[in-house]
Order: structure tokens, then sequence, then C-alpha cells
């Protein structure tokens, strides 16, 4: 563990017109680490995660107010590209949701719509990208066939390396799993465990297992509010607040 902040949350409030769907929420994420966001349904985990690369920003009578820091960026800046941002911000959703379009086209992508033309430099992102992802030896021979035809793991560990293929620096994972098999978990789960050698992962999760398993830190949300957040075996072996232990112990969500 690093110990470097990556991304720093100042009094971020969120309103879905006169919803108050985020209330003050204050963390640092740091860098090289999987933070993973646990509580009931409903709760603002996703809307949290989608804040820190202003995915919220394409969500009708959304108001933010507070500061998320990037590198020391504030990343609600006006002058600020969400192209840019959504390029060190990679997001990967609960659905596998590769284009309708080859293997190759799928990685290639993002590179594509940053102006790499060069197909020798396209080759060598979707090679890497796809091996970054745990997935080159399974697809390296049907490259031109169609993503949709890969099962569902398959096709989510496709999206995680057309994510990597533009080089970011964060990836948010929003439920990865809860669409696959214990098989593809486990392979997803291995996945982040090797990621995050060079990436801060930010992961939902509805599975406390998983959140056990995988994270360096768990934040735990309930109605907008962060109830809890800390070193994730002390956050599940003793939890500072009754609502965490609650939760946890499956006494409610």
């Amino acid at each position: 563990m690093s110990g470097t902040v990556k991304i720093s949350v100042r009094d971020l409030n969120l309103y879905y017109g006169e919803n108050h769907a985020l209330k003050n929420i204050n963390m640092d994420i740091c860098e090289r680490e999987i933070t993973a966001l646990i509580g009931p349904s409903g709760c603002g985990k996703s809307t949290f995660l989608k804040t820190l690369n202003r995915m919220n920003d394409l969500v009708e009578n959304v108001r933010i107010t507070g500061q998320i820091c990037l590198d020391g960026q504030d990343i609600y800046d006006k002058k600020l590209d969400t192209t840019v941002l959504r390029e060190k911000v990679g997001m990967v959703f609960q659905q596998p949701n590769p284009f309708p379009m080859s293997i190759y086209d799928n990685i290639a992508y993002g590179p594509r719509v940053h102006g790499i033309r060069d197909r020798r430099v396209l080759d060598g992102i979707v090679e890497e990208s796809l091996k970054g992802a745990a997935i080159w030896d399974e697809v390296k021979d049907r490259l031109k066939t169609s993503a949709l035809g890969l099962s569902g793991g398959q096709q989510q560990r496709i999206c995680i390396a057309r994510a990597l293929a533009v080089k970011p620096s964060v990836l948010l994972m929003d439920e990865p799993t809860s669409a696959l098999d214990p098989v593809s978990t486990s392979k997803i789960e291995d996945l982040m465990e090797e990621l995050k050698k060079q990436y801060t992962i930010v992961i939902v999760t509805h599975n406390m297992q998983q959140a056990l398993r995988v994270s360096d830190k768990t934040a735990f949300f309930l109605v907008g509010d962060m109830v809890e957040y800390a070193d994730t075996k002390t956050l599940f072996s003793y939890p500072q607040d009754k609502r965490t232990e609650s939760y946890i112990t499956g006494r409610f969500g």
C-alpha cells in the first residue's frame, strides 16, 4: 500500500432535483489500493462512484457541491475537459457491455478516438490491454470475431481491457461481478489484485465477502451518508458505528 492520496473528496453533496442523494462526503482514496463501497441498494454507492469521473453530468437536474481532486486537480473545474478526465478514470459497469464489433475493435476503440491510427501501435495496445485484463490467451486467435460471442465473464474482462487501453490511472468498477458465475467472479477478483499494482481501483459491491477478499479499505454508505470508512479488516472486525455492525452482520440490507 502506498499511502499516497490519489483522489481527495471534500464536503461532497449531490442533489437529484430536491433529493439530497449524497450528504457531505469526505474521504481520501489512496493510489494503488482497492477501495470498496458497500451498503444497501439505493444508498448512494453507485452515485458516488459516478461523481469520480463526472458520469452524473449526463443526468438531468443533478447539482453537485464540494470538491473532488484527482492528483491535486479539481475535476469539477469548468475548464477541465471531461473526455480527458474519463481517459484517466476508466469505468467498468455491472452488466458487461462490449460494443457490437470485433474483440480487436473493442479494445482499439478508445485509442482511435484519441487519434492513434498506426496499425502496429494499435496492435501493441490491443495485446497489452488484453494481457492486462488476463484474457489474451483466450482470445488471441479470434480477435476479428465479435466480442458478443464471448461468455459473460470473458465479456467483462474485454470491458476491463477496453478501459485499460486508454491508459487510465484509476479504474471504477460498479458491481463488476454481480452478473457473473463464481468461476468468472474469481477470475475478475484475481485480476483486480494484479491490476492494483498499477492502478487505483474503486469498486461498488453488494458482496461483503468480496469486499473482504479484495479491498484494502472499505466505506459503508447508508441513505446518502458515508457512515464509516476504514481499513477493510478493521471495519469488518471492529466496526465503530452500530449501523455498520448491523449491516455487515446481516441484520438489515
